[in-house]
């Protein structure tokens, strides 16, 4: 299998050179920019498999590159790596189409870890595993589509992404922890309703319409498709 390539869009010398260095001697390919128009040029030339991207960059924020290449079609994970930590940052950063938020500073594993979960997922999709199914709910994973009774239920990124969480686990009982780690990428705050105000969007779409409701909560734990 070829090697996956990577695109790191870092302003720092050290850090991107730490970063591509790293990659490099766990088999990835790595190229590196370091503005948003260098970073423009070489994602549309090359084909990458992920792409890491810090926020705050010379010619302007990460965040519009997000949108301006989800909105051209690239499909592949982006995973953010900013100073930027604040809650605030990390829900916009996701929803507008970013996979994953790390807060500067990080361990190298840890970045490492989280590349090749999302690259797995996309390895799913490349051998074919297009579909997750529970009941009559149904995800497509290539159209990033979702259909109840042939019904097409309109899903934000993020919502998406939770019902793909859940789908994963059927039938087992998820915690508020883990949704938030798996899901946004956040260490779960107890102060915070951020999952079950997610968790009350999707029902409404899902369930609402229907009979049989699948989100089902799970008193003192979190939730569960069942």
């Amino acid at each position: 299998m070829r090697s996956m390539r990577i695109h790191v869009i870092e302003d720092q010398p050290k850090m991107a050179s730490f970063l591509k260095k790293g990659l490099e001697q766990n088999g990835f390919m790595a190229d590196t920019s370091d503005t948003l128009a260098s970073a423009k040029e070489f994602l549309y030339a090359h084909d990458y498999d992920l792409v890491l991207l810090d926020l705050m960059l010379p010619d302007g924020s990460g965040f519009s590159l997000i949108k301006e290449i989800r909105d051209n079609g690239y499909k592949g994970p982006i995973i953010i790596l900013s100073a930027l930590g604040g809650t605030k940052d990390r829900v916009h950063g996701l929803n507008i189409g970013a996979d994953d938020f790390l807060t500067k500073p990080f361990e190298f594993d840890e970045l490492l870890a989280r590349i090749n979960v999302h690259l797995r997922r996309k390895l799913d999709v490349s051998k074919n595993i297009t579909k997750l199914k529970y009941e009559d709910l149904e995800m497509d994973l290539v159209s990033r589509e979702v259909h109840r009774q042939d019904q097409f239920i309109e899903l934000t990124r993020k919502e998406f992404a939770l019902l793909e969480y859940l789908l994963r686990n059927p039938k087992k009982a998820l915690t508020r922890v883990s949704i938030a780690e798996n899901v946004w990428d956040i260490h779960y705050d107890n102060d915070s309703n951020v999952i079950d105000t997610y968790v009350k969007l999707l029902r409404k779409k899902v369930d609402s319409n229907f009979d049989r409701k699948l989100i089902q909560t799970v008193v003192g734990v979190g939730y569960m498709i069942k």
